[in-house]
């Protein structure tokens, strides 16, 4: 689950502002519990504890079945999510002039991709799933959203970048989750990002989401299978790259050799990687980010 600085996702503050609904929280992630078994491990009244299941369960937080017990129906609380994401507003560095370019998820130059695997448009998929051979459609240029289990995908964008502009600090943004048959929010996998055959650095991404849909996936896509990714973004400056703050590699923006014609972005699951668990890429119009692959570049 993706959360906003913003009103749409105040109730989910909401609700998890609450010392009783964070122990409940705890509880569910061990087991199945219904309200009964929930009144008595936190010490208070049922009618008290349903009013909290309630507030977390129109946050998205859980959900209830009813079952049948010793004396009718009765009601299991489920934890949906076991990830939350706080996307705060992008920083806005004032003192850089910029170039900024958004690359298409279907727009890649290379590829060498192993199933399970796939392209799709806003409207349909791009031919049958998982034969790689599909990756070479034309069609594929309309793809918005793309997954494959292990190898890679490349994207060239040019380099706007003048003779006499000074380049500061990159950006690349985009959304990105593994890939797993249906889904599975556990399913680590280790991506590599490569720029110009320069290794930037890898991430783990903890799973691939269907716990709730995408805010931008269109309805016919399938609610069973990967619905959003994490937005991440890769920061490449003078003292090292980060990915949303954190360090990644040692690799500066003096490394980079800002005369090239374009810029040549690899994202990839390596073979010998710890964790094969593939990768799934959320452009415009699916996901929970209504973007493409972004580069930004600061400059004086």
């Amino acid at each position: 689950m993706q959360l906003e600085i913003d009103k749409s996702s105040l109730h989910i503050y909401e609700a998890l502002a609450s010392k009783v609904r964070l122990e409940i929280i705890q509880l569910l992630s061990k087991n199945k519990l219904n309200i009964k078994e929930l009144s008595s491990a936190l010490g208070i009244s049922s009618p008290i504890v349903t009013k909290h299941i309630e507030k977390l369960e129109k946050a998205g937080i859980i959900r209830t079945e009813k079952i049948p017990g010793k004396s009718g129906l009765q009601r299991i609380s489920i934890l949906k999510v076991d990830h939350i994401e706080v996307n705060f507003p992008k920083k806005i560095y004032h003192s850089f002039a910029t170039y900024e370019t958004s690359v298409p998820i279907g727009h890649y130059t290379d590829y060498d991709v192993l199933p399970t695997c796939g392209l799709a448009t806003n409207k349909d998929f791009v031919g049958p799933v998982d034969q790689t051979k599909y990756f070479m459609d034309p069609k594929r240029m309309d793809a918005r959203i793309l997954w494959f289990t292990q190898g890679f995908v490349e994207y060239k964008t040019p380099n706007f970048l003048n003779e006499e502009d000074q380049l500061q600090q990159m950006d690349i943004s985009f959304e990105i989750s593994s890939e797993f048959p249906f889904s599975n929010e556990v399913w680590p996998s280790d991506i590599t990002f490569t720029l110009n055959n320069m290794e930037l650095g890898s991430w783990q991404s903890p799973g691939d989401f269907a716990d709730t849909r995408g805010k931008y996936t269109p309805g016919w896509w399938p609610h069973n299978i990967n619905q959003y990714g994490v937005f991440k973004t890769i920061r490449i400056t003078s003292h090292g790259t980060y990915m949303d703050g954190e360090p990644m590699s040692d690799v500066t923006i003096d490394d980079l050799d800002t005369s090239v014609d374009g810029w040549k972005f690899r994202v990839e699951v390596k073979e010998d990687a710890e964790h094969v668990g593939g990768v799934t890429l959320f452009g415009k119009g699916f996901g929970n980010h209504d973007q493409d692959i972004n580069f930004k570049l600061y400059y004086i």
